[in-house]
């Protein structure tokens, strides 16, 4: 395993991919590392346990349900970006559709045009919901007046459209680096679980000084 900075690893990416293909993989690992991060606080904080859950509304139920949603909603609308059309009224994309027309393997973009699709259809969801829920909000699904119910959203639905986004950077990686990436990445110090720790102390604190 080779242990390289962000500003390394970019020039790494270049040198061996090709400059726009290189910069282009760059910026797209980091925001999909940045992504599972995201969704791994959100993990963390909501779909731990039940115990963790009771925690967090005896601590501030309103306040950790807007959590609940805006975070949700955030990562749903990070993956319709990273999944969007390669250019939107003329001016492009930071997306997973640019990369094969910079790949010049031809078995490498076979492959990688494979992953992609399969990454767009386990979005889809995420751009509708991107589409009629949260950058726009459509009047006829929010007045209940006869519109296309949004395409259910889950936490196993993100959890296979974070696998599928990927696996397309994986095989990309695979063909010009010879490595991929395993995305997973602990929460670290400064995370959820910190934060449920001090909250956990303080709600332990405060029913003690009730009870005095």
């Amino acid at each position: 395993m080779t242990n390289r900075s962000a500003a390394e690893a970019k020039i790494h990416n270049i040198e061996m991919m090709g400059r726009d293909l290189g910069e282009l993989y760059d910026a797209l690992w980091q925001q999909l590392a940045w992504l599972h991060r995201k969704w791994e606080e959100y993990v963390a904080l909501f779909a731990r346990s039940p115990e963790r859950i009771e925690l967090l509304n005896r601590a501030a139920p309103a306040f950790f349900r807007i959590v609940q949603d805006s975070l949700f909603e955030d990562v749903l609308l990070h993956v319709a970006r990273l999944t969007d059309k390669a250019e939107t009224f003329g001016k492009p994309n930071l997306t997973i559709l640019r990369l094969p027309q910079n790949m010049t393997r031809a078995s490498a973009r076979e492959a990688a045009e494979l992953a992609i699709t399969d990454a767009i259809k386990a979005t889809d969801f995420c751009r509708d919901w991107r589409n009629r829920h949260i950058a726009h909000r459509d009047l006829d699904l929010a007045c209940g007046t006869g519109a296309k119910p949004l395409l259910p959203a889950s936490r196993e639905k993100v959890s296979l459209a974070l696998k599928a986004l990927s696996n397309a950077l994986n095989v990309v990686a695979q063909h010009y680096l010879d490595t991929t990436t395993f995305f997973e990445f602990d929460g670290g110090f400064g995370g959820a679980e910190n934060l449920v720790r001090i909250l956990d102390d303080g709600v332990k604190a405060r029913e003690l000084r009730l009870r005095v």
